[in-house]
């Protein structure tokens, strides 16, 4: 009886470590043309997204596992580490822009990477002869090869951005 009281006593104060949404990761790559003269700039990155649009989290590793940076975000907060520090920003389309070059659309790449529209925001399918997919917040969202965990995301106003992601399946 002393065991089984233990045992309860245990179960009762360990609680289990909190789901934050599922977590997608793999390696994502992203590409602002350079406009007026200005050198295109890229990114490449192995990644892991947790959460959701309101509370989350985004790392940015190198393929030899060392964090290149972390985003993390919660109503009323956005921080991004890096090795120089940490900075606050008001919103993701911010921390992007300063990062990027370019604002992504943070909140819809949790939909737009799992195949499938954001409901933030009006889409429409892609039409033949163009590749299966959809478009969303002036991004063209190609899913041809989903079935193989690859998504790309172009937006063609300028300076155009071109996000591809290939996703790690378990």
């Amino acid at each position: 009886a002393p065991l089984a009281a233990l045992l309860l006593a245990a179960c009762a104060t360990v609680a289990p470590p909190p789901q934050v949404g599922e977590t997608l990761s793999g390696r994502l790559a992203v590409r602002v043309e350079g406009v007026n003269g200005a050198a295109p700039r890229s990114v490449s990155a192995s990644f892991e997204l947790q959460g959701d649009p309101q509370v989350g989290r985004l790392n940015l590793s190198t393929p030899l596992g060392s964090v290149l940076a972390q985003a993390r975000w919660a109503p009323g907060s956005v921080v991004l580490v890096t090795p120089q520090g940490e900075r606050r920003f008001a919103d993701l389309g911010t921390l992007t822009e300063e990062v990027l070059g370019e604002g992504l659309p943070v909140a819809a790449l949790f939909d737009w990477l799992r195949g499938r529209p954001w409901p933030g925001a009006a889409s429409s399918p892609s039409a033949p002869p163009a590749a299966p997919g959809f478009g969303q917040l002036g991004w063209a969202v190609d899913l041809a090869r989903f079935d193989e965990a690859w998504v790309v995301a172009t937006r063609a106003a300028p300076p155009a951005v071109t996000l591809r992601a290939k996703l790690d399946r378990p």
